[in-house]
């Protein structure tokens, strides 16, 4: 069973994270929510709570297949500042596991340093705080072990990819005609 991890804070954008966990788990993946702060109620960035399942600082890390990072500004605030968030994403990336990050969740990838001569997409505009205009338009976009995406109307076409890449086709086939997209 593909194991994903994704970490939220006050701030994270609901729909991501709501709509990409709900999206692994039709598909039979064991998804944790990770608190960064613990397990009380996250606000998100519209004032929805979201309960983690687990404390970010409780788990393997390198037991999960994939890590996740949603964007919503005070959240990708937090994965930039997080220390064992940014060190995860370098050891992800130099394990060579899974790493997606949508909308200003590149954000993280950059503070972390593992952009660099990658091509990537994310909430347009966001890009320039990272002085990177090389910003790709498309909805999705794979890079090696990255994959990014550009927002909370892309959430699901970024699930969908995940599952594709991380598990065949067939398996997203069929989780997308059950959602009917």
């Amino acid at each position: 069973m593909i194991r994903a991890l994704i970490p939220v804070a006050d701030g994270c954008e609901e729909m991501e994270v709501v709509m990409v966990a709900d999206t692994l788990r039709r598909a039979g993946w064991n998804v944790i929510l990770a608190g960064l702060h613990g397990t009380a109620p996250v606000t998100a960035s519209r004032k929805i709570r979201i309960v983690p399942d687990a404390r970010w600082e409780e788990l393997d890390l390198l037991s999960f297949d994939l890590l996740v990072l949603p964007g919503g500004a005070g959240g990708t605030k937090a994965l930039c500042e997080h220390d064992g968030v940014q060190e995860a994403i370098r050891v992800f990336d130099i394990e060579e596991k899974w790493i997606a990050a949508i909308c200003a969740g590149p954000l993280a990838l950059h503070k972390a340093g593992i952009l660099k001569g990658r091509a990537f997409t994310c909430f347009p505009g966001v890009e320039k705080e990272m002085r990177r205009p090389d910003r790709s338009d498309e909805t999705v976009v794979t890079d090696r072990n990255l994959v990014t995406s550009q927002g909370p109307g892309t959430a699901f076409a970024f699930a969908l990819k995940l599952i594709e890449l991380l598990e065949n086709g067939p398996a997203a086939a069929k989780v997308r005609s059950g959602l009917i997209y």
